[in-house]
């Protein structure tokens, strides 16, 4: 008690009745990440002690930041006869046949916000208006290009989505601001709200998507979804004879989720399906016995497993460009030992230093499998997205650094839903391909929300399109306020993380600070976490907030050790010893790309990532060991 309460002087003031909620072995950690916050060090240190850093955050947050919404009320089955990813992400949990499944609650890492603050405090419309409307398109340079931005969508519509309400809300701009609105009002559907049977979380939102990393962008959420992009021949999936989505009969894409799509998602999807198809094909050469229900089956296991390893290992480290976090993704799958000792020996050693995936059994930390309201909020990212789309010529010759020539400038305007479609099988795969990957994607800063989306068409969830547009920018502050997350800093508090006290502590510009005081006044506590996330000073090398970084360090790690695919069933038996290989084979997604694209990579690609620009430099040649490297 003495160690305790000497030590207890140093903690925030806001952050120091948490002290007393943890075991004593927490409350050191606590300190220990504490400390290190205060002095804003753990990414200005050698790589070890970065990741000792990152773990002790880590253990914090499973221990205090997965909260449960609803009741555990599925039943047992036999995990032998379910050795697939079902249609509906039921039977994956081993002894709860529910959990995870499509339309189940989203749970939280944090209470429901306890803002006093209104749904219209300050007006959406204000917020979206006088802080994230793009004024002039930011890109981040040659860290993140098309393919990367693309991709968030990918895995966003792989993982969640709230189910909607069918009352409508409608949202009126304020009379100072009306005139910057390109929409002066707008309806869209509340969030659908419903009781949980829990005495504690009462209330909660269902997920009308499987959060499981289970492909089900491409696959679909339900048995209807599966049948309706299944040939039912080979295990194949349905793609057009350009290597692109086939279409019904209204233009709409068929894949596993067509809601708000563009040209850059879309291409992402038929380049699975490509994949889907491709593993297909090595399967039924090598076990010529399978039948298409088979053959899908495991094809499905690999492409989802390949999916969810290039989103770990490629795409993660592009978003977070550190030794740190390289080291801490390749830990995720590899373990501290690294591939070789895995390849060698198996997951021998424990999730430490043989990794989480293959683990013998799924680990929630008590908490049942679900992606939570707050990865959602973190996640919201479309200020990534441009203004347009640049295609490069191909047919030129390529300079000495892989740069091609600009052929055409197509507004993104003409790039989303049908006539999207409609462009992106003029351009092609390849061109489409190559000219993302050339082009750097927006940043993820204030006052480069696209304009374009706040006058939008949305799209319900059979792609097609609604009758009222929307203000997306003024929406997204909307929904974070409607669902409870909390504020900026109650979500800092919340997290362990020292909350700010004046503007000053969140950035040194001084227009933003100008243009923060204008909207909430002095009163930091107001401050929108959207806002907050898209101020924040960066670390060095990140091109999301540390905030966000927090959420994603939490969930990027239950995504694979929740999951019974990635775990227990991690394994040739489960995958095939074919499937299995080609999952270990596949490290990035230049890897997919070279299976499709023999020579586009070599021809066009100059950079180490294919989610960096790339025409820009490689990675340069580190001599010294990863683990021993002193912080970049």
């Amino acid at each position: 008690m003495v160690f305790s309460f000497s030590l207890t002087s140093f903690v925030h003031p806001q952050l120091r009745h948490v002290v007393g909620k943890m075991s004593l072995f927490d409350t050191i950690l606590f300190y220990v990440v504490h400390l290190l916050d205060k002095f804003d060090l753990w990414h200005r240190l050698p790589v070890l002690l970065g990741l000792a850093y990152l773990g002790l955050r880590r253990h914090l947050h499973q221990r205090y930041h997965l909260l449960h919404v609803g009741k555990v009320n599925g039943k047992k089955y036999d995990t032998e006869e379910f050795s697939y990813r079902t249609a509906d992400g039921t039977c994956n949990h081993p002894v709860d046949h529910l959990v995870g499944s499509h339309g189940t609650f989203f749970g939280r890492n944090m209470p429901p916000s306890t803002s006093t603050y209104g749904l219209l405090e300050p007006h959406p419309a204000t917020v979206a208006t006088k802080l994230l409307e793009r004024r002039k398109c930011t890109d981040c340079g040659s860290q993140l290009n098309m393919i990367g931005c693309a991709w968030v969508q990918f895995m966003i519509h792989d993982w969640n989505d709230h189910m909607e309400d069918t009352e409508q809300v409608e949202l009126r701009a304020p009379e100072d601001v009306a005139a910057g609105c390109p929409l002066k009002s707008f309806k869209f559907f509340k969030t659908r709200k419903l009781p949980t049977g829990s005495p504690d979380l009462k209330f909660g939102h269902l997920n009308s998507r499987t959060p499981w990393w289970d492909g089900s962008v491409i696959y679909g959420n339900n048995k209807e979804g599966m049948i309706r992009v299944r040939t039912f021949k080979d295990g194949k999936l349905r793609v057009s004879g350009d290597g692109l989505l086939e279409h019904d009969n209204n233009g709409i894409p068929i894949s596993g989720d067509v809601r708000n799509n563009w040209a850059g998602f879309s291409l992402l999807q038929a380049l699975f399906m490509k994949e889907h198809n491709a593993i297909c094909d090595m399967l039924k050469e090598h076990y010529p016995e399978f039948d298409d229900e088979k053959l899908y089956r495991h094809a499905r296991l690999t492409t989802s497993a390949v999916i969810a390893k290039i989103h770990t290992l490629d795409l993660s480290i592009e978003l977070a460009k550190t030794d740190t976090v390289v080291a801490g993704t390749r830990i995720n799958w590899y373990g501290f030992l690294g591939k070789k000792i895995k390849d060698l020996l198996g997951l021998k050693f424990g999730p430490i230093l043989s990794g989480l995936v293959g683990l013998k059994r799924p680990r929630d930390h008590g908490t049942p499998y679900s992606l939570t309201e707050e990865f959602v909020s973190v996640y919201r990212m479309h200020s990534l997205l441009p203004d347009k789309i640049i295609l490069r010529d191909l047919k030129s010759t390529t300079s000495e650094d892989k740069s091609l020539p600009i052929q055409e400038e197509i507004p993104m305007t003409e790039m989303i839903g049908k006539e999207g479609e409609k462009d992106l099988s003029k351009i092609g795969i390849e061109q489409m391909l190559v000219s993302m990957g050339h082009q750097s994607c927006g940043a993820a800063t204030l006052w480069n929300y696209p304009t374009w989306m706040r006058n939008l068409v949305p799209h319900d969830v059979d792609g097609e399109e609604r009758p009222d547009l929307v203000d997306m920018a003024a929406l997204e502050i909307y929904r974070d306020r409607e669902r409870g997350v909390p504020r900026y800093n109650e979500f800092r508090r919340n997290l362990l993380m020292i909350p700010i006290s004046k503007w000053e502590d969140l950035t040194d510009d001084e227009e933003v600070i100008e243009a923060l005081q204008e909207v909430y006044g002095d009163d930091v506590e107001k401050l929108d976490l959207q806002v907050g996330l898209h101020a924040e000073k960066k670390i060095k090398g990140f091109a999301i907030s540390e905030t966000a970084f927090n959420i994603f360090l939490l969930i990027a790690s239950r995504r694979l050790e929740a999951d019974r695919f990635f775990t227990t069933n991690f394994n040739a038996r489960t995958y095939t010893e074919k499937g299995f290989e080609w999952v270990n084979k596949t490290e990035t997604l230049k890897d997919v790309i070279d299976r499709h694209f023999p020579e586009m990579t070599e021809k066009y690609m100059r950079c180490t990532s294919a989610f960096a620009v790339w025409n820009s430099d490689p990675n340069p040649r580190r001599y010294l060991p990863l683990y021993l490297r002193p912080a970049t």
